[in-house]
């Protein structure tokens, strides 16, 4: 599936969250409000800067988030409310309805198990194979991701970085979900083990039609990647919409202040001088009043320190939260790309 022609939304969507809000202890407001959906055979990719809540989002679609975050709102997975699933329900959905791609491969895997036995326990948990069929499973899963079946005898400090990561799709992908998040999969990786990786994901999401939420602080491997994309800043959603649009024509200043910060090929202007900003996001504990992003905003109004913003209408399936919307391309941020 082409990232140029994404999938629309369906009546009823595989995941739709409404209204998130995730929050540590009394005051750490690390993910506010956030509504997206993501239909069947959809790719959604999630960015943004670290400490933008990514990870904490990704995280809470499981409820696999320590004891200290309250997580309110809705996340609807299939029509069922992920955070109202008694122990039993969310464990059958874990791995079987929706499963996930950490990064850091070597922190999530094992160090004592043999690859093969780790990638068989969700297939034995969930009682989907006996000890031998699972064995079976567990080598044609090692081939669909690029492995060699010898290597099911491995432990994971046997593997290169890129192995272990391909160790963690054939995880995810053990007990056919129909929903893969991967949480910044290539992050450890060299470019050119980073550039394999994402097609075989890429590949194996079109070819058994699962929908996949990608997370990375990588616009432009999520907009070749991805159908649509998600900004987030300081645990908003500031922009969504058909990744190419966002990518190409954010309408808001921080999804272009994103986009300029990776140089394009054939563009010497911004390989030259690469743009990016000043600072860093906000603490989630002490936001500042208004728009959040005003203070590292370049366009920022005097208004705009004291009025929030909500998502608006941009155009077809796109939204930006922005006091410029549609005069934002006028006033772009210095070193933004065309």
């Amino acid at each position: 599936m082409s990232p140029t022609s994404p999938v629309e939304p369906t009546a009823a969507p595989l995941l739709e969250l409404r209204n998130l809000s995730v929050t540590y202890g009394k005051d750490v407001h690390a993910v506010r409000g956030v509504d997206l959906t993501l239909a069947a055979g959809q790719k959604l990719g999630v960015a943004g800067e670290s400490g933008c809540g990514k990870s904490t989002l990704a995280l809470a679609l499981l409820r696999l988030l320590p004891a200290s975050a309250r997580i309110t709102g809705e996340i609807l997975l299939e029509g069922e409310d992920v955070l109202t699933m008694k122990w039993g329900r969310l464990r059958a959905v874990r791995w079987a309805g929706a499963s996930i791609v950490f990064q850091g491969a070597m922190h999530s895997l094992n160090a004592v198990h043999r690859i093969g036995d780790q990638i068989a326990e969700p297939l034995l948990i969930h009682g989907l194979a006996t000890p031998q069929t699972a064995r079976e499973r567990t080598a044609a899963l090692l081939g669909q991701v690029g492995l060699p079946t010898s290597r099911a005898d491995a432990y994971p400090h046997e593997l290169s970085g890129g192995q272990r990561q391909r160790v963690m799709i054939a995880m995810a992908l053990a007990c056919d979900p129909h929903l893969i998040v991967a949480d910044e999969p290539t992050t450890a990786l060299d470019v050119m083990i980073q550039a394999q990786i994402l097609r075989l994901i890429e590949q194996l999401v079109a070819d058994q039609n699962i929908s996949l939420l990608m997370i990375s602080h990588d616009l432009a491997v999520l907009a070749d990647t991805c159908d649509r994309l998600a900004v987030m800043y300081a645990g908003r959603v500031v922009e969504e919409g058909p990744a190419q649009e966002v990518y190409l024509r954010a309408q808001h200043p921080y999804g272009r202040a994103l986009s300029a910060a990776f140089p394009r090929i054939g563009d010497p202007a911004s390989r030259r001088a690469p743009g990016g900003l000043p600072g860093d996001p906000p603490d989630p504990a002490r936001l500042p009043d208004g728009c959040t992003f005003h203070p590292r905003c370049p366009v920022a109004l005097a208004s705009c320190g004291t009025q929030d913003q909500l998502l608006r209408q941009v155009g077809a399936g796109h939204r930006a939260a922005c006091v410029h919307v549609g005069a934002v391309s006028a006033q772009r941020p210095p070193g933004a790309g065309s």
